[in-house]
Parts: structure tokens; C-alpha cells; sequence
């Protein structure tokens, strides 16, 4: 019995291991299944990687497409309607300056060269006659003597175009005309000494016969008589409608005129205002002596003024119009106005032409045209005269930067600025009016201090300015930045330094201040799951 007992006994024993061994498999499993799906046992492990400032050579290229058009094109077209009566070219010709193109019967483009014409001459006559107006804002005396009949103003006072405001006499010299007999012919001359008597002064004085008319007046007695004007010097008592009778001494006998006259004056001048306006000053005074050009009054014409500058305006629109005209009569007859290729025509003989046809274009290829844009980032590393390599659809050619424009275009957040690639073509291996795709170098540095791009960050100092930064390791060199925070993680055995940045291609940055060659440079951290 206790045999079967103590053989008994073993058995039991190793059957409650087993199970228990089972049971402590199926938790570790469980365990571990925990840990793997709930991440418990792992760890994150963090590498550091860094680069080094090192010397080499760094080259800024830029690239973009732009559309081609041939550097000297002209488009003829007819503004107004026309019936085609020869056409000497057709698509695709190459003509020389001055080829017979077509000829285009248009009454209305006549029609409106001749009103443009007439419109611009109307003008013109009105600026002239302006001009001469304006010219009375400064009244002045046409010529030397007396005032009289002077009408008063005063400063302030309005005056009005056509306003008659003083006569100036010119009383220096008075003229008499007097009659004589035909017998006298050829006796009396101008030039000749004449005694002219004044009957209110019972004096004489001496004249000069200024001219000898030979008309015909007969008289109630049947005699013929010619005239004669006498100039008679006045030195003060003169005055007009004095009766005054002039001899002559001919051979030794005196001639006398058929009966007196009277005394008018040299020269008589109604001065009348030729604009409307506001008197600023004046010196209308009767009896006033005053000379050739004296300023007599003084008008503020700014109505006057914006008269002219009116008609010159219109003078302007006028001259453009005319221009125009020419142009579209000239487009009748039309020759190349440059050498080139025919484009578009689109003309034929016996055809009619509505108005605002455009007939044909003459591009001359053999030189071409790219407008580009490019981008904010590196228009200012483009300058007129820098090389440019073309590629059309695998036409390969080289060009030159003409300009670069000053004005920007913004989309999108970006500035672009339109730039003007030339190229010679004397092949014609490029087409006009199609893309070209266009890349240079807009920058190249050998020698200089270089780090990849992204071991560059931006960080605010503290004056509240953003910089280019770049973070050493502790220990370096370098001087350190005063910024406000770091913007992402940083390891804490590194430091900010600002730095001057210089040109960059796409994997690398030029240095040019702030680190040294050799400085090593955080680049980047890399996390990494560890089990333990």
C-alpha cells in the first residue's frame, strides 16, 4: 500500500507542474502581447545629425518658359470698308521694305482723311486767332502817340472781349490832301517840298509830299484834278479837321490846289479789348503821350487762357486723328513697311473689307523676342546683357537678357517681373508666337564658405528682426545670437549664430559672414523606436 502510495504520490505531482508551467506560458504571451500592442517596453532613441562648414563653389541657375514674337512686326489694318481691286503677295512670301502688297479702293478712308484734315486746320485757325486775343492781356500801344476817349477802370473792374477802351492818335505828323489840276502832271513828286498855309494860326509851314495818286476827279466845272498827301510836322498846335492849303512853286510859278482841305491825323488806332477778364492794372489817361509797345492795361484772362489750352488740346486729338487717317489711305495702296514674312492675310482680289480688318502681319524672324517672368526670389541676380540658354521642343539657341522691368505682378502671394530675352534667328529654326523654355546662371561663387540648405533656419533677435540663423556646438568660436525662441527642437549643446547668406542652387547656401570653414552645424534630429 504505501508503495502504490509513494508511486502515487510522484505522479500527481508532475501532472500540477505541467499545468502550472502551461499557465505561466500563456502570461508571458500575454504580457508580451501587451507590451508589443500598447508600446510598453520601447524606447525612443534620438540621432544627432550634423554637417561641417566647408569651402567649394556654389552656382544659382535660373529657369522658366516664356512666349516668343518676332522682335519687328507690323499688322496693317483698314478702319473703314473698301472693295480689294489687286493683291500681289500671298501667306508665307518674304517680301523686302517697300514690296507692293495690295491695293484696296476705300471712298470712305478719302472721305476721312479729308475731314480729319480739315478738322485739324479749323483748329489751328482757332489757336492763331487765340493766340493774337490772349496777346491783349497786356494791352499795349501799336505805335507812338496821343490817348483820347479813354474809358476809366480801375483795379478790379470786370472788362469784356470786344470792349472798346481808348483811340491813340499820332498827332507827331499830320496829313493833308489836296487836289490839283491835271495840267500839273508830272510837276509835283513825293518827296517834294510843299508851303502849307493854316488859315487858324495865320501861319505856314513846310510839308512833304508823301504820295501822288493819279485818279481822276472832274469837277463841277469840267476839270480833271489828280491827289496829292502831304505830311505836315506838327510840333503841338495842330489839330485834326484845321482847314490847311498847300503850293507849290514849279519853274518859278506857284501851283495851287483846286481849294483847302483839313488836317487829319498821322495815324489813328481804335484800341479795343480782345478778352474778357479782370483788370489788374492800367494807364488809360486822356492825353496821355506814350510810345510803341508801352503795356497800356493789364487783364487776368484765365478764361482765356483754358481757351487755349482747350484748342491745343483738340489740336492734339486732331493731329492723332490725322494720323490715322493717313495711315488707313496709306493702307489702300499698301507696300511692306518692313522686310519679313507674310502672315495672316487676309485679302483677296474682288473681295469686300469690312471695317476694322486686320489684312495682314509682316514678322521679320530672323530676330525674336521672349517675354518671361521671374519670380521675386531671383530677379535681382538678372541683369541686361546676361547670357540665357533656349530650348524649343528640343531647337536649341542662345540669347540675351534686354531688361528687366522695375514692376512687379503679384499672385498667389508671389511677385513676378517681366523680362525680355532677345535672340538672333536667321534660320527661322524658332517659331514665333510659341513657348521656349529659357535657363542661365544668375549667380556663380568659387571659393566660398558653403553648408546645406536646411542647416539654415530664420529666428526673431530680440529687436523683433528675423535673421538667417545656423545653431554650432557648444564650444565653438562663433559669437553667439540674442534670439527670443527657438522655432523647433533644437539639442541643447547647440547655440544660434546669425549669418550672412549669399546665393543658394537647390541643395546648398552660401555663407558669407557668421561661421568660419571647419564649424560644425546642426542639421536635423532623427527619432528611432528601441526595444529593450
Amino acid at each position: 500500500m504505501n508503495e502504490t502510495t509513494v508511486a502515487a504520490a510522484p505522479k500527481k505531482a508532475k501532472k500540477g507542474w505541467v499545468k502550472w508551467l502551461i499557465i505561466g506560458v500563456i502570461l508571458a504571451a500575454l504580457v508580451a502581447g501587451g507590451f508589443l500592442l500598447f508600446g510598453g517596453g520601447a524606447a525612443k532613441k534620438q540621432d544627432v545629425m550634423t554637417d561641417f562648414v566647408s569651402v567649394g563653389s556654389i552656382t544659382s541657375n535660373v529657369t522658366g518658359s516664356g512666349l516668343t514674337k518676332a522682335r519687328n512686326s507690323e499688322t496693317l489694318t483698314l478702319t473703314t470698308t473698301g472693295s480689294v481691286v489687286d493683291v500681289y503677295v500671298n501667306e508665307g512670301d518674304h517680301v523686302e521694305a517697300g514690296d507692293k502688297l495690295f491695293v484696296i479702293n476705300s471712298p470712305a478712308a478719302e472721305a476721312a482723311y479729308t475731314k480729319a484734315k480739315s478738322n485739324l486746320d479749323g483748329y489751328r485757325k482757332q489757336l492763331s486767332a487765340a493766340q493774337k486775343d490772349i496777346a491783349g492781356l497786356h494791352l499795349a500801344a501799336p505805335h507812338s502817340g496821343k490817348l483820347i476817349n479813354v474809358t476809366t477802370y480801375h483795379t478790379g473792374d470786370s472788362i469784356y472781349k470786344g470792349d472798346k477802351v481808348a483811340t491813340l492818335i499820332d498827332d507827331g505828323q499830320m496829313r493833308l490832301t489836296q487836289y490839283f489840276s491835271y495840267a500839273y502832271a508830272g510837276e509835283i513828286a513825293v518827296g517834294q517840298k510843299m508851303d502849307v498855309s493854316i488859315p487858324a494860326l495865320m501861319s505856314a509851314v513846310t510839308g512833304t509830299v508823301e504820295e501822288v495818286r493819279m485818279v481822276s476827279r472832274i469837277t463841277p466845272e469840267g476839270s480833271k484834278l489828280f491827289a496829292v498827301t502831304i505830311l505836315v510836322p506838327n510840333e503841338g498846335a495842330l489839330a485834326a479837321d484845321m482847314v490847311a492849303a498847300a503850293t507849290a512853286t514849279v519853274n518859278g510859278e506857284t501851283i495851287y490846289p483846286y481849294e483847302s482841305g483839313k488836317l487829319a491825323y498821322n495815324r489813328v488806332s481804335e484800341l479795343t479789348s480782345t478778352v474778357s477778364g479782370t483788370v489788374i492794372s492800367t494807364k488809360l489817361y486822356d492825353y496821355l503821350q506814350v510810345q510803341a509797345g508801352e503795356v497800356l492795361l493789364n487783364i487776368d484772362g484765365e478764361s482765356s487762357e483754358n481757351e487755349i489750352f482747350t484748342i491745343q488740346q483738340n489740336i492734339e486729338t486732331a493731329e492723332r486723328d490725322l494720323e490715322a487717317a493717313q495711315k488707313n489711305l496709306d493702307n489702300c495702296n499698301a507696300v511692306a513697311p518692313i522686310a519679313g514674312t507674310v502672315i495672316g492675310l487676309n485679302v483677296r482680289q474682288g473681295g469686300e473689307i469690312a471695317a476694322n480688318t486686320t489684312l495682314l502681319t509682316i514678322s521679320d524672324t530672323s530676330s525674336i523676342l521672349v517675354s518671361a517672368t521671374v519670380d521675386e526670389r531671383n530677379v535681382s541676380y538678372l541683369k541686361p546683357g546676361m547670357m540665357v540658354d533656349l530650348d524649343q521642343w528640343g531647337t536649341v539657341a542662345s540669347g540675351v537678357i534686354d531688361s528687366v522691368s522695375l514692376s512687379s505682378t503679384v499672385a498667389g502671394g508671389v511677385a513676378t517681373y517681366p523680362v525680355i530675352i532677345s535672340a538672333e534667328n536667321p534660320d527661322g529654326k524658332l517659331q514665333i508666337n510659341s513657348y521656349v523654355n529659357y535657363s542661365l546662371i544668375a549667380s556663380q561663387s568659387d571659393g566660398c564658405l558653403v553648408l546645406p540648405i536646411q542647416c539654415v533656419r530664420t529666428a526673431a533677435l530680440e529687436t523683433g528682426e528675423i535673421v538667417p540663423v545656423v545653431y554650432v556646438r557648444e564650444g565653438s568660436s562663433e559669437t553667439p545670437a540674442a534670439i527670443t525662441a527657438r522655432d523647433e527642437e533644437v539639442p541643447e549643446d547647440f547655440y544660434p549664430v546669425q549669418v550672412e547668406i549669399g546665393i543658394q542652387d537647390a541643395y546648398n547656401v552660401e555663407l558669407k559672414s557668421g561661421v568660419s570653414e571647419g564649424t560644425e552645424v546642426f542639421t536635423q534630429m532623427i527619432t528611432e523606436q528601441a526595444w529593450g
